[in-house]
């Protein structure tokens, strides 16, 4: 289907809806294609309760399947109006598990006009160890997806996985085997994870949660603590920050602040979602506890990439995309990515691979808020970037994109802007964005933001320690008092001798 009037799409896309048939929830989620870094064209969810008293009765949940089956029209006409080229539908625990699920799997096919992909808990484990590799840079740790009927485990390290296994202590399964005890299922729990003595490979690295009552655990954190950036996706705990209050939402989560702003569908399953994660921490000992906003539907869309796709940096493609999408030139913003690593070498500052990372991201965003008034360009650009969708990133990093689009627009020197993104950042991070931000004040006035003088602005040393941005004599006139002010800035800022010069012809 074509888009021939919406400028807010990328052209060379073409839908695909995946459907999500949980044992809580149902979720059909409509992407803008499959890529490294997709995009949500559509989301919507209901909480069916599929496996809800399946320990008892074997069965899937009467009103829940009656009500999910009522549904699977709506989904398949809101994919056909989103125009998806293709609709993959995937089922879990309840469905693999309970004696009427081939039942319920054939009638849903009729009504979704496609086959069903029951995946086995080993595929499980597989798409949502996946969905971190799609969505962390290089993970490293062990993979935890608490759904409604199962946990599945696996270990990731980079793009290899281990062999995974899927444990009975899903939420709702959980909560009835334990007859609605918290603290028999925390010893259902620690039992069942004693089938997999290889979680003591976590040791020391993270544990990445995936699944919405953890994903509502971090959410109900965040709310607390009043953490200033609710962007689920790479949210962090650490072990003795996490202990506290897993143990509150353990024992009495209605105590806790911030708890009426979850729904109550979830709100009843979040103290066994804690008391699993608390076990998972006995026996694993990890660094830390990092939440993931994806999961087996991403890692089900990865793994309809190629390799080479795979290999692709999901950060730095979700850049150019909305580059592409709203800034200037895409090409300019290419050319600052590729010459702000020269200028930091010039200056003298050395990169991490993630600090260059972040750095080339922030370049290819630098100018997507231009269409702003002049006075609330940064402000936007910032909560843009803040909130966006993007992967392949930690809060810190995303702070600091989002800082130097700031400072690029509002000034080096104003220590009272966006003091929670600075925290946020970290003091690494703020001095880097202000750094990267003063750089960018230059040559934004030598470029007029559009392609092909960045690449001819060569720095050079000169004797005494002076380094120096000369200009080639073709483009003398872009010399001006702006230009020449923001350097000083910027020698300022570094504690530098910088100078801009034109080329001698």
């Amino acid at each position: 289907m074509g888009i021939p009037e919406s400028q807010g799409r990328l052209r060379d896309r073409r839908p695909v809806s995946v459907i999500d048939i949980g044992s809580n929830s149902i979720r059909l989620v409509i992407y803008e294609g499959v890529v490294r870094a997709p995009t949500m064209l559509f989301n919507e969810k209901m909480l069916a309760g599929l496996g809800k008293g399946i320990v008892t009765t074997g069965e899937l949940d009467p009103e829940g399947v009656t009500r999910a089956v009522a549904e699977f029209g709506r989904f398949r006409a809101l994919s056909e109006q989103a125009g998806a080229e293709a609709l993959h539908v995937l089922a879990t625990a309840a469905a693999r598990e309970a004696q009427n699920g081939p039942d319920f799997i054939q009638r849903a096919e009729e009504i979704l006009g496609t086959e069903i992909h029951v995946l086995s808990g080993r595929e499980e484990a597989k798409y949502s160890a996946f969905g971190i590799m799609s969505s962390f840079h290089r993970p490293n740790g062990i993979v935890g997806d608490l759904g409604g009927g199962s946990l599945e485990l696996v270990e990731v390290d980079g793009r290899s996985m281990g062999d995974g296994i899927t444990l009975p202590l899903g939420g709702l399964r959980l909560r009835e085997m334990a007859k609605s005890s918290v603290a028999r299922a925390a010893r259902i729990a620690r039992k069942e994870l004693a089938r997999a003595p290889w979680m003591k490979e976590g040791a020391g690295r993270p544990f990445y949660c995936v699944g919405g009552t953890w994903r509502n655990l971090a959410r109900l954190h965040m709310l607390e603590t009043g953490y200033p950036l609710e962007v689920m996706h790479h949210y962090e705990l650490g072990i003795e920050q996490s202990a506290d209050f897993l143990q509150r939402v353990a024992t009495d989560a209605d105590k806790i602040q911030g708890i009426d702003r979850i729904s109550k569908n979830r709100r009843s399953l979040l103290p066994y979602g804690a008391a699993v994660l608390q076990e998972i921490i006995r026996a694993s000992q990890p660094s830390s506890i990092i939440f993931s906003a994806l999961g087996v539907r991403e890692g089900y869309l990865y793994s309809l990439l190629s390799e080479e796709e795979r290999d692709v940096d999901p950060l730095i493609s979700a850049a150019e995309e909305l580059a592409i999408l709203r800034s200037r030139s895409v090409t300019h913003a290419r050319e600052l990515a590729d010459w702000t690593g020269t200028a930091l070498a010039a200056l003298g500052v050395e990169e991490t691979e993630n600090d260059a990372r972040y750095r080339r991201a922030a370049c290819l965003l630098a100018d997507i808020g231009w269409r702003a008034h002049p006075e609330y360009r940064g402000t936007q650009s910032l909560n843009i970037i803040a909130h966006g969708s993007f992967i392949g990133i930690d809060h810190p990093g995303r702070a600091f994109i989002a800082l130097t689009n700031l400072f690029r627009h509002e000034g080096l020197f104003n220590d009272a802007l966006s003091p929670q993104m600075r925290e946020l950042a970290t003091p690494h991070y703020v001095e880097r964005a202000r750094l990267l931000g003063g750089i960018l004040r230059v040559v934004y006035l030598l470029s007029a933001s559009m392609p092909g003088i960045i690449p001819k602005l060569k720095w050079e040393k000169r004797d005494g320690g002076k380094i120096v941005l000369v200009i080639p004599a073709s483009h003398a006139a872009l010399m001006g008092e702006r230009p020449v002010g923001r350097m000083a800035h910027l020698a300022r800022l570094t504690g530098l001798d910088l100078a801009l010069e034109v080329a001698e012809s």
